[in-house]
This record gives C-alpha cells, structure tokens and sequence, in this order.
C-alpha cells in the first residue's frame, strides 16, 4: 500500500486506469479519460495521497497555454466572421450564468460547489482550473479555501456525468425530434447542396480525387492548355504519352490521335467529361508526374468566408491547375471540403497536386506549413511566463475583483501566440501533436492533483446536496441546449444539422460531436461544432473567477 501512496506512482496509476475506465461505451455515452481519471483519484485520495500545487500549476499552466495556442487562429474569426454559429456560445454563458444565480440563491451553494458545478454541467473541465485560482485568492484561511476546492472536485465529477449524458442525449435523440428532422437524411442533403457526389452524400461528404487514363480521342489537335480551358480546368491531364513512353504534360503540348492522356480530378469531374475522349485505357506504370500532399493554412483576408468553388473561379488558369483541395482540418476536426463549404481564417487546407503545381497555388491561400517542425521552447517558455503575468492584473468592481487568474492570463497569451504563428508559421512553431499531448495530459495531471487533495472531503458534500447536484446538471446542460436549438432554428435559421453540432460546440463535447458525426453519417454537424467549440472554449474557462465573485455577492 506504501507504494502506491507514493505520489508519483499515484499520478500515473490514476491516468492510467482513469483512461481505461474513460474507454467503456455505453451507447453514444462516453465519459473520457479526464473524468475517469478524476474518478480514480477521488478514490485514491482516501488513502491520504497527494501531490504538489507546483506540479499541479504547472500542468495546468501547459494545458491552458495549448488551448489556446491551438484555439487562437479560429477564436478571433469566429468573432469577427462567424457570429451566425458563435452567437449560440453567448446563449450558452448567459444561460448557465442566469441558472447558477438561482442555484445559488435556492441552495445556498458555496464557492467550490457553484464552481464544480459550472464545470461539469457544462462539460468544460478547464473551468475547474480558473475558478480554483479564484478560491485561493479569496480571503479564507487556509483550511477552508482547500474545502472549497475539494466542494468543486467533487461537484464536478458528479455533474460532469449527468451533463455529458443530458447533452449527448438532446444533440442525437431530443434535438432532431424538436426539429422533426431524421438527422441522416437531412446530413446527405445538406451535404448534396455543399456539392458532395450523391454516392458520398452519407460518406463523411468527402470529394475523391482520382486519376483515370484515356486515349485523346475527340481532343486530338488541341493542346493540353486547350482542352482544360474548355472544362474550366475541373480535371487537370498530368501525362501524355504512348504506352511505355509518358512525359510530364504542359500547356502548350500538342495532343495527337494516337496519344494516352492521364487526367486527375473529383470523380464526378472525371465521369462527366470522359465523354469528350476516347477509351479508357489502364494507367501508365511509371509515374511522370508524381502527386503530392501538402498543407497550407489560410491566412488572406480576402478569401475568408469564399466557397472552395469560389477559389477556382478566381484563380487564373495557371494558378488552379492541377491542384485539388480533398480536406480541411479547422480546431483538429474535418471539415467536409465540399465545394459549397465556407472556409475560415485559420483553415489547414490540404493541397493535392504535383510539387511544382502545389508551390505555384500555395501564397495565393497562405502559407505553406512545413513537413516537420520542432517545438519553439522560447515562445512556449516565455508565452506561459507572460501570460502568468497577465494573470496577476487586477480589476475591483465594487465588491468584485476581477482577474483572469494564472489560467485566463495563460490562455490570452496563447490565443495571441496561436494567432501570430498563423501569420508567420516559421516562427514560435509548437506541432499539433505536441500541442494535443500538452493538453490531453496537463489537463489530466492537474485533474489527478486535484482528487487526490479531496480525500475524505468528497462525501460530505455528497449527503449534504444528495439528488440536487445531479438534478441542477441536467437542467443547467440541457436548458441552454434547447433554447440555442430555437433561437438558431427560428431567428438564425440555421441549417438542422450544423445547428446542432453547433449545440454540440458551444457545450465543448467532444462526445457529442462524435456521435452526431456517426447518427449523420457525414461530417457536415461539424460545420457549426467547430466555430461554437473555439469561442466557447475561451469564454468558459474565463467563466471561472465570475462564478466565483458571483458566489460572494448572491450569499
């Protein structure tokens, strides 16, 4: 038993078997590794284990920076340009804001418990790190500012599992059946009016780029350039040749009768024109023009809010050839990159085509990410120790005194970082990965530290709130819900499944837009997820040290 009582043991134990536990399904419902890991050190915390504040901080600290390094490319466009969705995360914050108030006055909620139950009810577990900052600058001895946060660990992980399933439930079951909709036939729509092909309408949406050899037929005595200027440039001929003797294709090349064209587009592209040409035939062996994927993440202001069909309409000819854009990944997700979806500041675009095509097209969208990078420790160390110092500013406000706290101060610092390295990605380079690994165990670090500190604290609270804790969960995830689902069906009128995953984003459920993604059958819901999620995950988490003010004025 000694052994396990060793700190360090007990931190990898509870993400361990927290992880684990966070894995089990129960229908679309899963709790994940960060509330499995606060259930495992709840219990491990009766054996008197715990770790350092400093450790604790400092995990929190790598997380919060991640977020929103991460969070800051689409963070200030979905306020700027994405007010239609983002406006549902303001929905979600007055709402839950107005229904703590009356929690608070009705139940007499402490500090911790208000705190815990704002972060589990709404799902954002980041919450739980601003608004225990905000506890321990109150003016509390000791002992009772550490019974505040236990009140909060324990609030949390009671109402994070009813919030989970109250959201989940309203975004795949009640919200459909509200708006009368089946959720996988109105997705292949919506995805068919964005420009998907009907056979992959329920397929993710996604556009297939495919390569298909023919023999020159009809477009014999053109030219290359001819020939692509006649279709728009919707497929692209990348070798012409006999068989056994393939060059690389370019404008100016003369096409004779009895040349083999190798053409690459959209599927759909490539059936409507074969048509034009003579026999399909089978593709070269050698490969003259090799195709390549390379991403580039949006950064020119005049493209923002274009379709993708709007970028081949203004680019020239030169620019457009053989370059296809088959994903977008915007917040981590995928985006349908169909041709009617919007693009946004901050969009990772990948480019399909050859090297030199690729090179040619990329400034006119951005810039070009590189194939590998390395973490910058000079703008991760020095990004986390300004916004410590941020965190320290102050704001009173009658009996309020503001301030964001080491957690908000590090987050600023973070969206302005993540926003600046999307204008001069060469410079302060911290890679996805390594930004996902931050946050996945900074958080679960800190939310280990802080079951561990409960101890026998946590039952307590349990028979003194009883059936209420899970009852105010529900209500405070489900009532914002639903009110979002009408004031964007009937003022925004947005369409029923981006509306929803909107739902999913301004509630920050990653569980949520999963199982909506799987009843859709596309990833269309993922439209509205991510401009809701990048705004909502800001506003929470800054959320924290108002419950906690609010608290002290209501009681």
């Amino acid at each position: 038993m000694s052994f396990i009582t060793q700190p360090v043991v007990a931190l990898f134990l509870c993400l361990a078997l927290g992880y684990l536990i966070g894995k089990i399904r129960l229908g679309p419902i899963q709790i994940g590794g960060v509330c499995g890991t606060l259930f495992v050190a709840l219990a491990l915390g009766q054996l008197g284990v715990t770790i350092s504040p400093d450790l604790k901080n400092t995990a929190f600290a790598l997380f919060i920076f991640a977020l929103g390094f991460t969070a800051g490319p689409q963070f200030f466009n979905s306020l700027r340009g994405g007010w239609r969705y983002g406006i549902l995360s303001f929905v979600e914050v007055g709402t839950v804001i107005v229904l703590l108030a009356a929690a608070i006055l009705l139940f007499g909620l402490d500090h911790g418990t208000a705190s815990g139950l704002f972060a589990g009810s709404a799902t954002e577990s980041a919450v739980l790190g601003t608004a225990s900052d905000a506890i321990a600058r109150l003016a509390l001895p000791a002992a009772e500012v550490e019974r505040l946060q236990a009140n909060m660990a324990t609030a949390y992980s009671v109402t994070y599992l009813f919030g989970l399933v109250a959201i989940v439930v309203f975004t795949t079951q009640i919200g459909p059946l509200l708006l009368r909709i089946d959720l996988r036939q109105a997705s292949a729509e919506l995805a068919r009016e964005l420009g998907a092909e009907d056979d992959d309408a329920e397929d993710n949406g996604t556009l297939e780029i495919v390569s298909r050899a023919f023999r020159a037929g009809a477009i014999a005595g053109g030219t290359v350039g001819d020939f692509e200027n006649s279709i728009n440039g919707v497929v692209t001929i990348t070798q012409v040749g006999r068989e056994g003797d393939f060059t690389k294709a370019t404008v100016d090349r003369a096409l004779k009768p009895d040349n083999v064209v190798v053409i690459v587009g959209r599927r759909r592209a490539v059936i409507a024109i074969r048509e034009r040409l003579g026999e399909e035939v089978a593709l070269p062996a050698q490969d003259n023009a090799p195709m390549i994927e390379r991403e580039v993440v949006l950064t020119r202001r005049e493209l923002i809010g274009l379709r993708i069909r709007d970028l081949r309409r203004l680019a020239s000819a030169e620019q457009r050839r053989g370059v296809f854009i088959p994903n977008i990944r915007r917040l981590g997700q995928s985006v349908p990159a169909l041709p009617g979806t919007e693009l946004q500041q901050g969009d990772i675009l990948t480019l399909y085509g050859t090297d030199e095509a690729i090179q040619r097209a990329a400034p006119e969208l951005g810039h070009l990410l590189p194939a590998r990078s390395v973490t910058d420790f000079v703008t991760l160390g020095l990004g986390i120790v300004a916004g410590l110092l941020l965190g320290e500013l102050s704001l009173r406000l009658g009996p309020l005194n503001l301030t964001l706290g080491t957690g908000g101060g590090a987050l600023v610092a973070g969206l302005v970082l993540g926003w600046l390295h999307m204008h001069r990605p060469q410079y302060g380079a911290i890679p996805a990965d390594t930004a996902q690994f931050m946050k996945d165990f900074g958080l679960a670090t800190f939310i280990a530290a802080v079951g561990l500190s409960v101890g026998p604290d946590a039952f307590a609270l349990l028979r003194e709130y009883g059936v209420v804790l899970p009852v105010l969960a529900i209500l405070v995830s489900a009532l914002p819900a639903l009110i979002s689902l009408y004031i964007g069906h009937y003022l925004l009128r947005i369409e029923g499944p981006i509306l929803l995953g909107a739902i999913a984003g301004q509630h920050c459920s990653t569980p949520s837009i999963s199982a909506l993604v799987s009843l859709a059958g596309n990833s269309t819901p993922v439209i509205g997820y991510t401009v809701t999620y990048a705004i909502s995950n800001v506003l929470l988490p800054l959320m924290g040290p108002v419950v906690v003010g609010m608290v002290g004025m209501l009681r």
